[in-house]
């Protein structure tokens, strides 16, 4: 039986590989948000939109999200995250779902973009979309 010793650049190339794989999996884990100087802030790895919260022009909750196409992003387990399009009106989709299983916000802004959202939490997605409808609330009561 011969010894072979492995070169170290492999042993390297394969240690990078599985911190970059590692990385890659805790960045979009979850679902970052702030509501900070009237934006709406929601990161989750590469994917990150900033939405003033003035120009929202209407929120709900939403059981199941429709079906569009995939520009870019993933699905993995109960977890969607990406940039979609939507087969009826081809605009640009925004979805961070922790849960699909779980109900989920409908942001729409600027008239025909569109933003789901949730978070794995249920009571946090909640409290997010009492602040927002709050805010929302206050927005048009100025208006008038």
């Amino acid at each position: 039986m011969s010894n072979k010793k492995r070169h170290w650049l492999w042993n390297v190339l394969i240690v990078l590989t599985l911190v970059f794989c590692a990385s890659a999996f805790v960045m979009h884990y979850k679902n970052w948000h702030s509501i900070e100087e009237g934006e709406l802030s929601i990161t989750s790895g590469i994917y990150h939109l900033k939405i003033p919260i003035s120009e929202i022009d209407s929120i709900s909750f939403v059981k199941r999200i429709p079906e569009m196409e995939r520009s870019h992003g993933f699905s993995w387990m109960e977890k969607e995250k990406g940039v979609f399009q939507d087969s009826l009106t081809q605009s640009k989709v925004y979805v961070f779902v922790d849960d699909l299983r779980q109900q989920k916000i409908r942001l729409v802004h600027n008239d025909s973009l569109k933003v789901f959202l949730n978070f794995s939490d249920s009571l946090l997605t909640q409290k997010v979309y009492g602040d927002l409808n709050e805010k929302l609330v206050l927005k048009f009561e100025q208006q008038k």
